[in-house]
């Protein structure tokens, strides 16, 4: 949080003074949705052919369905923070960025009422078992690449649009159970046994693809 900040300040900050220097010097702020959720950013152009952006994204996407054999009440919760250098070819909407996101991610799950579970391959009733409850994380700092294109009119209103993918790193997965058997090792070993499922299923959200469109405005 505190790079994040340092940016925003270095943005409003060198702004007028990069004003008086620099003739195509503007700074753009703005809202996007896409599949990192809903987000605001900030964007300093110094250069005709290079900016700096800095901005956040969240939102909460809810489902159900199951995982590993057991139905849960699960929760996507997409919540980062984010810093981008951004190469702007000449005479061309389309640039190159490179970030550092700081990355709060996580998937949530709850399991649903059932009468009994099957966990590592052994069957437990619901009393045994209780509530399962499982967080998916990832690397709290995580780089990105993409593309981008940004379409301007008359210089104070723009349009852009952002292709690329966010390393999240390996997930990390978490299972635990309340119910009468949560502390027998029996069960503790079967139960990571299911955890282990879980991590395999989740795999592939290390690379999470980044799609967003944008609308942004310069007030200076």
């Amino acid at each position: 949080m505190n790079v994040l900040r340092k940016t925003f300040c270095l943005l409003l900050l060198t702004a007028p003074v990069a004003g008086t220097a620099v003739a195509d010097d503007t700074l753009w702020f703005g809202a996007k949705a896409g599949t990192l959720g809903i987000g605001l950013e900030a964007t300093w152009r110094p250069l005709p052919w290079f900016d700096l952006r800095a901005g956040a994204n969240r939102y909460d996407y809810k489902d159900s369905g199951s995982r590993a054999g057991i139905n849960y009440d699960a929760t996507l919760g997409l919540d980062t923070y984010y810093a981008t250098f951004n190469f702007r070819f000449p005479a061309s909407p389309m640039r190159l960025t490179a970030g550092a996101f700081i990355n709060n991610n996580e998937l949530r799950m709850i399991s649903q009422d059932t009468p009994s579970f099957d966990i590592g391959g052994v069957t437990y009733t619901s009393a045994d078992v209780g509530t399962l409850s499982s967080v998916t994380s990832f690397d709290k700092n995580s780089p990105y690449l993409g593309v981008g294109f940004d379409f301007d009119i008359f210089n104070k209103v723009g349009l852009n649009m952002d292709f690329g993918v966010l390393w999240q790193g390996s997930p990390a997965v978490s299972l635990i159970s309340d119910g009468l058997l949560a502390s027998d090792p029996v069960f503790v070993a079967a139960l990571e046994t299911e955890r282990q499922q879980l991590e395999n299923e989740v795999r592939n959200y290390k690379a999470w693809p980044v799609i967003s469109i944008g609308l942004n405005f310069s007030f200076f």
